[in-house]
């Protein structure tokens, strides 16, 4: 959840007596636009296309009544874009079975019971194990929000048990396209996605070093820059790490990627370098950045003699112990090395295992989210609304890791909600000639939506609105009062007792997690000081593990940022430990700086 928080904006307030206390929440700054994602389109299309190709099909077919459980699977098209495409096949293949599995529940439950209050608990769980489970995975944008609109959907659909294997098989059928069309683009660019996450990290490294250019390497901007290029960079070595190397070919461009991510890392060393040094520095990872975006060959690189050795020496290691019982391994061709995860990380399933956990900091959001549905359902179905999924959905997609930002997607949510309804009414005309334009319209708001969400959530949630109102009128036509009626109550119902439950039920153990966090960053930078406190040592060894030891506090210090960034938007939390974080990531980013001296230092002679 870490990586989708953003600084509240708010300076941190202390209690007198060092207790809890309460923050005020934001009032402003919720519908400010920002720059839209670099990679908005890729998921933009690759969705329309998923969508379109079954539409059509069952307008073919004269079976649009369907559309719903096409959608679900289409709308797998919107994750895993930023994921190297071997990672990426896995991602979305668990992707398409979790929809698949949520659209199951929910038409097995909507088959054997008519209860609408039943419905909507039911409705509810499984939200709360949507947000929880994409939190534990990192899946990213757009995160629980689709699984969890098309299963509360489903329960509302009149269904019979005898037909809910088809809709489950329409659903993996769209999936299994909407899989094909992800990776298409993988037979044109095959080292698009890691390209483009160097891309991002040689633009934060030039962002830094122009910061400090212009305004010292201490002042508040450079502290600023300095956590986003470490992010950068951390996140761009994770994306090459999911890269395989079975030939040569992919072996050498990877390396390639590598040298210019130990060029951008260069750049949190202690700053010293003139401002013209650093000026020229910038603009020259600017123009690699371009390149890699471009499509461009890669650039020759140059590195020191001990950023070359990290490189170079890890393929020894990488190829494992040789003879009878060794483990299989993944090939690592000769001739560059490749850099690795430090040791000990945990993976995979287990990874996700983990941060789920008994004491996990996810636990409180699953809370928040389980009481907030049931309760905003249960209250659209007391006002008078005779399916409340809307509630549910409104509720569920409100929460976020902390109050404010909870806060701020409530007033965005409600605003582009009601705006969405608004131009749902406008587009009745248009709705009223036939299915074709319908279909037309709702793959015009997909896109829209991706356009939009990334410059600010209403702006999205103006075109998800009629986007969605159009999926459900292709299974049962509702009389439009009463459809854009019962939408103005859910989404007010919705965001009031979601927000009001998201401020009742806090999350106690944000600020056990910086304590969490605080420990990890205290062991990397003792593992720090201890390896720059020894005499560099020629040959591959000293490089690798000065390289794991600058992995391992980068990632600290990522993550101590992340979880202070929650706990200060908690608007009721025990006083953080304010002194002890600066200190923390002051010294922190001096030993990270001191790791990336010592790979650019020159190896001793032997």
């Amino acid at each position: 959840m870490g990586k989708h928080a953003k600084p509240s904006g708010k300076s941190l307030t202390t209690a007198p007596d060092g207790g809890a206390r309460a923050r005020p929440l934001p009032l402003r700054s919720t519908v400010r636009l920002r720059r839209p994602v670099d990679i908005w389109h890729k998921p933009a299309l690759s969705a329309v296309v998923a969508m379109a190709v079954p539409d059509l099909t069952l307008y073919a077919l004269g079976r649009l009544d369907l559309i719903l459980y096409t959608a679900a699977g289409g709308l797998c098209a919107l994750y895993a874009h930023g994921l190297p495409y071997a990672a990426r096949a896995r991602t979305l293949l668990w992707v398409v079975l979790g929809m698949a599995a949520s659209l199951g529940i929910a038409l097995t439950a909507a088959s054997l019971t008519a209860s609408a209050a039943v419905l909507v608990l039911l409705a509810s769980l499984l939200a709360a194990a949507h947000k929880m489970v994409c939190e534990a995975t990192r899946i990213g944008p757009p995160g629980n929000l689709i699984p969890t609109f098309v299963s509360a959907s489903a329960f509302f659909v009149p269904q019979r048990l005898g037909q809910v294997p088809l809709h489950i098989a329409l659903a993996l059928g769209a999936g299994a396209l909407a899989w094909l069309v992800c990776m298409a683009p993988g037979l044109v660019r095959p080292r698009g996605p890691e390209r483009i996450a160097t891309a991002r990290a040689l633009e934060a490294a030039a962002g830094l070093l122009r910061t400090r250019a212009d305004a010292g390497a201490e002042g508040d901007g450079a502290a600023h820059a300095r956590h986003t290029t470490a992010a950068a960079v951390n996140a761009a070595w994770h994306t090459l790490f999911l890269v395989p190397v079975r030939t040569p070919a992919r072996a050498a461009a990877r390396a390639g990627l590598e040298r210019l991510l130990v060029r951008a890392e260069s750049a949190l060393g202690d700053g010293a370098e003139a401002v013209t040094e650093a000026e020229a520095e910038a603009e020259r990872l600017r123009e690699w950045a371009r390149l890699l975006r471009s499509g461009g060959p890669l650039p020759e690189v140059p590195l020191t003699a001990a950023q070359a050795e990290e490189l170079d020496g890890v393929a020894a290691e990488g190829a494992g112990p040789a003879g009878v019982g060794a483990a299989p391994r993944t090939a690592v061709p000769a001739g560059p090395g490749l850099r690795q995860p430090a040791p000990g990380a945990q993976r995979g399933v287990r990874a996700v295992l983990a941060r789920l956990a008994p004491g996990s900091p996810l636990l409180p959001i699953g809370a928040r989210v389980a009481a907030g549905c049931v309760l905003a359902g249960w209250a659209s179905l007391a006002v008078g609304v005779g399916h409340p999924y809307w509630a549910v959905v409104t509720a569920a997609s409100i929460y976020q890791a902390n109050t404010t930002l909870s806060w701020q997607r409530a007033f965005q949510r409600t605003v582009g909600n009601l705006l969405g309804l608004v131009l749902f009414t406008v587009l009745l005309p248009l709705i009223h000639t036939g299915p074709l334009t319908m279909i037309a319209l709702a793959l015009a708001c997909q896109f829209g939506a991706e356009a939009c969400i990334t410059r600010n959530y209403w702006l999205g949630s103006l075109w998800v609105t009629p986007m969605a109102l159009l999926l459900t009128e292709f299974g049962a036509r509702l009389p439009e009062a009463t459809l854009i009626g019962d939408r103005w109550l859910d989404t007010v119902v919705g965001a009031v007792v979601g927000l009001a439950c998201c401020v009742l039920v806090t999350n106690r153990r944000a600020a056990d997690r910086i304590d969490v966090a605080l420990e990890r960053v205290a062991e990397a930078e003792a593992a720090a000081y201890r390896l720059l406190a020894e005499a560099p040592a020629p040959g591959a060894d000293d490089a690798r593990e000065t390289g794991w030891a600058r992995d391992r506090l980068a990632g600290s210090l990522v993550e101590l940022r992340e979880a202070v960034e929650v706990a200060a938007g908690e608007w009721w939390q025990r006083a953080l430990p304010e002194e002890r974080i600066a200190r923390a990531e002051r010294d922190g980013h001096r030993a990270l700086a001191g790791l990336v001296r010592r790979l650019e230092a020159p190896a001793l002679a032997a």
